[in-house]
């Protein structure tokens, strides 16, 4: 199958929120308030499409903005510059396809060129194991953990060198 990216609009929303639920509890549920912040305030929101449907999308943060996540604020307050990956969704039909690898290297070079990290964090309580040896894979690795959502959430906070 052969993937278009590009950037979301906000007909593309109602999708990507259904998409979004679709990958519960790999990424927080979230209303579609939230999604229409990501596309007005996110550094990066793009999406994936094969055969004329949404396959994935990924947004992305850079330092600066305002936005309440405790783990977001972790690597504000620890690293002075990063690309910050706050979601990332793929659909089950195209699943190991390569997709998330490509929307991650697209937004690595949507960074400027002196951003020497990326970040993001993975689940571990409740446990996405195959997200954590996907980004142990593309060079991630733990710096630290924390809890969230009232101690209901622990994740873990990665980093890569770019």
């Amino acid at each position: 199958m052969t993937f278009t990216i590009r950037d979301a609009c906000a007909e593309d929303l109602d999708a990507v929120l259904q998409l979004n639920e679709d990958v519960v509890p790999a990424v927080n549920s979230v209303p579609l308030s939230q999604m229409q912040w990501f596309l007005e305030h996110s550094a990066y929101f793009r999406l994936a499409e094969g055969d004329g449907s949404l396959a994935a999308f990924l947004v992305g943060l850079r330092p600066g903005t305002d936005y309440n996540s405790v783990n977001y604020r972790y690597f504000c307050e620890n690293y002075a510059d990063f690309g910050y990956v706050d979601r990332i969704a793929v659909s089950n039909r195209v699943r190991r396809s390569g997709l998330a690898s490509t929307l991650y290297d697209d937004f690595r070079a949507s960074l400027p060129e002196e951003v020497s990290l990326m970040t993001c964090e993975v689940n571990l309580r409740p446990p996405n194991e195959g997200s954590m040896h996907f980004h142990q894979r593309l060079g991630f690795r733990q710096v630290a953990e924390q809890e969230s959502e009232g101690g209901t959430k622990t994740v873990a906070l990665l980093v890569r060198q770019l």
